[in-house]
Formats: C-alpha cells, structure tokens, sequence
C-alpha cells in the first residue's frame, strides 16, 4: 500500500520541484522558535525562558561616545545637498573603527554582540539613514562576515584588519539586470587559467548593479560562476557559484558611477568588469570553497537580515512615534492639541503599540543571533515585517504632520525617513518575495515535523523514509485538528501559561493560533501539493499569520523580560490585540480563498463563518488605543523607554520639539487654570496666548506663571515652523537659504484636513 501510495504521489508531482538555488537556500540556517510555532503546541515556558538580551557596559559607552560623537559631527541638511559624507565624518569612523564591528578584537575589530550591531546601526539611522547605511553594510553580509565564517588563515589575517579601520572600504556584488534573487541567472563569469608561474588564475567578466558602497569602494566581493575548461582546481568545468575577494585598482575594474536611491545620499552604484586577473587564491574561503558561494551568501544571510535592516526600520517607527507624539502635543487646532481628536489618536495608537511591538522584535531576534543561531525564517519575517511596519509608521507620523512633513528643508522631520521607507523594503530580498517563497515556504519544510522528511522521501522514491514520514504526518495532523478543535470552543482557556494574569489570556490565544497554523499548512500542502509553491496569495496569508504569531510572542516576552511593569500595560496589551487580529484577517483570507475540491465549499462557507464569528482577536480597543497615544505625548521615561535609541540634539529640529513639548507639559496646570476661568466667566474666551494679559490683571496669573507660558507658545509656534527658500536656494545656487515663516505649517494640518 505504501509503495503504492508513493508512486501515486511521485506521478501526481506533490513534492515540488525546486533548483539547486532553491535546494540551498532551503537548507540555510537553523531552525528556532518558528518551529514551536509550527509545531501546533509550542512550549510556552521554554520559549518564555529563551534570554533577552541586554547591553555590555563597552557597549553602552561605544553608543554613548563615539556614535554620538560621530552623530554630532554630521549635518544631514548638508549631506543632502553635497550628496557626500564629510572627510571629518569619515575620519571619525575609521578612526573609532566603525566599520569593524562584529570583527574580532584580535583583528583590530570591536567584537561586538548582534544586538550592539544593532542599536548602533539603529542610532545612527536616527540621525541620517544615509550615514547608517554606510556603516551598516561593511559590518553586514558581505566579505567580512564571511570571510570570518569561511575565510582562510591567510585572508583573514591580511584582510580583516584593513576592513576594521576603514583602509579598506568593500562592498559585496550579487545583483545584476539579469539576476537577482535566482542565483542560477548569475551571467557573470570567471575562467580558470594557468598563469605564467604555473600557480592557478581567474579570469573576471561582470554586469552589477544596485551596490551600496560600490562607488568608493577598494575590494570588491564578487559572485560569480566559475568555470574551469581544463579542471585546474579539480573540480570539473562547471564549478558553479563562486565568490572572490577582488581589489577595485585592478586593471579592467570600472566603479564610481553612482545610483540616486529616491535622493538618499549614500554611495550605491553599478560596477563592471571586463578580464579582470585575480589569482585562484582570491576566492573567498581559497580554492575548497569554489562553487559554494550562493551556500555561503545564504548562510550570512539566514542571520544577517535579522540585524542590519530591521535595525534601521525599529528607530524609524521609535522616531516617527516620538515625533508624530510631540507634535500632537504642542500643535493646535480649534484651541486644542491635535492629538486629542480621536482621528488623529488613532495613528498615534499605531505608532506606539507599533514602536513597542518592533523593539521586542529586534531585541528577542539578536539574542538568538547573539546565542549562535541562524533562524532562517525568522530572520525573514524580521526583515520583511519591520521594513513594512516602518513603512506604515512613517505615512502615520506623516499624516499627522500635515504640511509639516511635506515641506523639505532643515526642519522637516519626516521626508528622510519616507525617501528611505521603500528602499529597506527592497533590499535583501524583496518583500513579495521574502513573504510568498521564504517565510512560508522554508518554514513549512524546514520548520514542519515531518514535511520535509516527506517530500524528500517521495523525491528519493524512498519507501521506508516515505512510511515513517507519512504516518507522522497524519499524526501530528490529527493532533493538530484535535488541538484547533479544543481551543477553538474553549478559546484557549484549557492552556497552561507560565506567566501572571495580565498577558496570559494572549499566551494562551497564541497556542490556540499555533494549532491552527499546524493544521491548515497540513491540509494546503496535502490539497496543494507541488503547487502551492506558484499560490504566492495563500501562501503570503500563511506567512503573515506565521509572521504574526511570532512578533506577538516577541512583545509578550519583552513585558515578562523587563519585570511586567504595569505602565506599560496598555503597550504590551495593544501589541497583543493588534498581532491576533492580523492572525485572524489572514486566516480569514485563507478560508475564504481556500480553493480545492470537495473541501473548498465547506472551507469558504461554515468554517470562514464560524472562524468570524469566534475570532482569535478583533483588535484593540479605541480605549486602549486612545491610553497608547496619550503616552507619546506626555515627555517622562515610559516615552523616553518606549522611544529610546534615538539621537537627539539640542537646538536640532527634533530638539526643538522636545523643548516645546516639555514646556507645554510643565505650564499645563497654569494653562487649565486660565481655561477654568474662562469657564466661569471670569475670563473672556480667547485663546490662551492672547489673554494672557487680562490673566495676569485677574490675578489668575502671576509674572512668574505669565513668562512661563509665554516661554512654552513661544517654543510652540518655533516647533511647528516649517522652511522656505527662494527660488535660487531651491535650484542649490549658492546654496539653500531657509526661511521659517510661522504660518507656513497651516498648509496642511491633520486636524484641520487641508
């Protein structure tokens, strides 16, 4: 019967057919917390006893010294119009060895964590995305990653400390017209030769584009397929996806035409060759790692997308809170603050809940990285949803800036970071793709029990690996109908949770999810087979339901991790809410697009009905969301906490906001009393501001109390103006000349609606 069943199975293609870029892609990294999500009964106390990670004191004080100080030395309003980081800038950096990081203290590097990568890429972002960028890709995938994963003795000790201190600059060269995420597409070529000391050469042809850092750089890590006619390396003549290390002053290297990323100015180019010589000895790893390149870039990349891009996306949803928050604050409209209308709260409760939710995210991921994990899947889910979450925050906070967030120029606290949005969005693997093929379809293999046993078992026509695979498929899907079952008609109360009362009800709804992730993929995979891979719709709904299920449980472990402080209940319970219900809109989408025979009827009929009407979540409250926005906007360090990592300069746009939102906070009693007068009648109804004299005379005011809320409107109306230039400032003649006109930001206003 099983034979039988097989050969059934092998004709009928249910085991999809994949490329040997697929195969090794497939095979990258390990498996982590996604494959208790998959399971269907993730072990709560083991994932709530997995470390959060904290700061080294060395750590701490490289953030506090020289990225500040590095921070201080740059004017982003100046790099957006020369396009080029100062010399000064780029002696700072290399002389605090920014660019050597992650690199070992024996190489010249710092040896910092994942999670110190991070915040600092993170801070320097919060400064300008540009400047971040180009410290994050020498310490990202590149050649200094994998030259201390695979590199020899001999290229390590040469190269790895000229990469610390910046004498050398690289980027790395993957992307191509042809090519980009299918390596197999790769037309760059090298050949081996023989040279003329007998000692084996490569010769280099390549087409690459879109590479930051690639127009200053001084090494080059190339992928490339290797081909070797006379087998000099012992290979054979097809050696396959290879990387080398090639220095740009070679003869034949052509660099130093540039890219305008949305106007972004950080270095990002094209870069060719045409018979470059380098010798055999340049390949990344020496001649034994030949043709292992795209298992290498994979390797790096299972790991690194959970550092360098969710780090910049973290601050900039922290930034777009802290901002959209103060301005709400001292912005008026119709005599009031902007934020108290529950139109503009609402976005304000997403940036918060949001902001929280994303440094979970990023702190819970780098202790897996820290700890010697490779979470392939949920390195993806981190890049992929942090950069559109980030994305999100930034037309929220944009909204709710009105005119200020779209008028350019120094005091513009909005327009970097929605230049830059699309771009993280972009890079290490597109989002359509991350979310529809690697999510999904490597956590369904990688991270299932027994899927990956299966359908390699048919694959390999193997009978006593297809019976063991099989029966614990069935298995493990009869447990997980029975699992759904149970806690969908007690809605999770039977689960055991190893937490206080306060998150326990979301412990037990993410269970609850989990045996419904495990029993749905069984059931598309066994209906879909092979073909599931081309149903990129259900499959992304999967991965945004795996996605959410995971960033979730990162937010409830934070609150656990820094002693379930009751501030931030509200936080961690909107975080919550909001994750559930992304779970349930995407199981809703799989019910109601479930097409198959037989089942899909019954699928898209009562069980889409009865899930709608016994949800895992509906989402948070307007209560809950009004308590999230109303802490953005009172300064004190549950906003500091919530917002942290980010820099702020006295006198700088953002600077400004903080001072008039401070002082808006201090003269608040003395501003409600001069509105409990006008109540009553002893005062007339006038605008604060403008009755402050009839105050004082009333003796509701003091000359103390009349200066201090002078001071704080005063702060206001230099908070909310925006710049203006003259037509040649525009043009760059001589250089732009910004003007703050007051009533320039009543153009738009969120309140005001245009």
């Amino acid at each position: 019967m099983f034979r039988l069943l097989l050969r059934t199975l092998r004709r009928q293609g249910i085991a999809p057919a994949m490329s040997a870029t697929e195969r090794t892609a497939l095979a990258a990294g390990d498996v982590w917390l996604d494959g208790d999500l998959f399971s269907g009964r993730p072990d709560l106390r083991r994932m709530q006893g997995e470390p959060y990670p904290e700061l080294m004191e060395r750590e701490r004080a490289f953030l506090d010294g020289p990225v500040v100080e590095v921070c201080r030395a740059l004017d982003p309003d100046q790099l957006g119009r020369t396009k080029e980081i100062p010399q000064p800038v780029w002696a700072l950096l290399r002389r605090h060895r920014f660019f050597g990081l992650g690199i070992p203290t024996d190489f010249g590097g710092h040896g910092f964590s994942a999670l110190a990568q991070s915040a600092i890429f993170g801070k320097l972002a919060s400064r300008s995305p540009s400047l971040s960028s180009v410290v994050l890709i020498p310490n990202s995938v590149g050649p200094a990653e994998l030259l201390l994963e695979v590199g020899t003795e001999d290229q390590k000790r040469h190269y790895l400390p000229r990469l610390a201190t910046g004498e050398e600059i690289p980027c790395f060269a993957l992307t191509e017209p042809e090519a980009g995420s299918d390596a197999a597409s790769i037309r760059s070529r090298g050949e081996v030769f023989r040279g003329d000391d007998g000692a084996p050469y490569l010769r280099l042809d390549w087409d690459k584009r879109y590479i930051t850092l690639a127009p200053i750089a001084t090494l080059l890590g190339l992928a490339f397929r290797l081909e070797d006619p006379k087998s000099l390396l012992g290979k054979g003549c097809d050696v396959g996806l290879t990387c080398a290390l090639v220095p740009t002053d070679l003869p034949g290297v052509d660099i130093g035409r540039r890219h305008d990323p949305l106007g972004l100015p950080f270095p990002n180019g094209p870069t060719r060759g045409r018979g470059v010589v380098v010798p055999a000895s340049q390949i990344l790893g020496g001649v034994k790692q030949a043709g292992h390149g795209w298992q290498m870039l994979m390797d790096a990349l299972s790991g690194g997308r959970a550092i360098s891009l969710p780090a910049q996306a973290t601050v900039g949803v922290k930034h777009a809170a802290r901002v959209a928050g103060g301005y709400a604050a001292v912005r008026r409209q119709f005599g009031l603050p902007v934020g108290r209308f529950q139109g503009v709260e609402e976005p304000l409760a997403r940036l918060g809940g949001l902001a929280y939710l994303m440094e979970a995210m990023r702190v819970f991921t780098c202790g897996a990285v820290d700890r010697g994990h490779r979470p392939a899947v949920i390195s993806a889910i981190c890049k992929y949803n942090a950069t559109e979450i980030c994305r999100r925050a930034t037309l929220d906070a944009m909204d709710v800036l009105g005119g200020a967030a779209i008028c350019r120029g120094p005091r513009n606290l909005m327009s970097e970071s929605y230049a830059a949005a699309p771009i993280g969005i972009t890079v290490e693997g597109a989002n359509i793709l991350t979310r529809t093929l690697i999510v999904f379809g490597q956590g369904a293999l990688r991270c299932h029990p027994h899927a990956h046993d299966l359908l390699e078992a048919i694959r390999n026509d193997d009978l006593p690996r297809f019976r063991r695979a099989l029966l614990g498929q069935i298995t493990h899907a009869v447990g997980s109908l029975a699992r759904t079952v149970i806690h969908g008609l007690t809605r999770g109360r039977l689960v055991r949770t190893p937490v206080g009362s306060a998150t326990a009800r979301y412990h037990r709804r993410l269970v609850w999810a989990s045996a419904r992730l495990a029993l749905w993929s069984d059931l598309a995979m066994a209906v879909y087979g092979g073909g599931l891979k081309l149903r990129g719709k259900l499959t992304g709904r999967f991965a945004d339901a795996l996605s959410w299920c995971y960033l979730t449980f990162a937010a409830l472990r934070r609150f656990e991790a820094e002693g379930r402080r009751q501030e931030d209940l509200p936080l961690v319970r909107w975080a919550a809410e909001h994750g559930l219900s992304q779970i349930q809109e995407a199981f809703e989408g799989i019910f109601a697009n479930f097409e198959a025979p037989l089942i899909g009827p019954l699928v898209r009929g009562p069980i889409l009905w009865w899930a709608r009407l016994n949800p895992l979540g509906k989402g948070p409250s307007d209560r809950l969301g009004g308590q999230v926005a109303q802490l953005l906007q009172r300064p004190g360090d549950q906003r500091d906490r919530l917002t942290s990592g980010l820099f702020i300069e006295e006198g700088s746009a953002l600077g400004t906001l903080e001072r008039a939102l401070r002082l808006t906070a201090e003269t608040a009693p003395l501003e409600a009393e001069v509105r409990r007068a006008m109540g009553d009648g002893r005062l007339p109804r006038r605008p604060v501001d403008g009755i402050l004299d009839e105050a004082e005379a009333a003796a509701i005011l003091d000359a103390e109390g009349r200066r201090a809320l002078e001071r704080a409107a005063a702060a206001r109306r230099e908070a909310v103006r925006v710049d203006d230039f003259s037509l040649e400032g525009l043009r760059g003649e001589g250089g732009p000349e910004p003007k703050q006109t007051p009533d320039s930001s009543d153009i738009t206003d969120a309140a005001a609606g245009g």
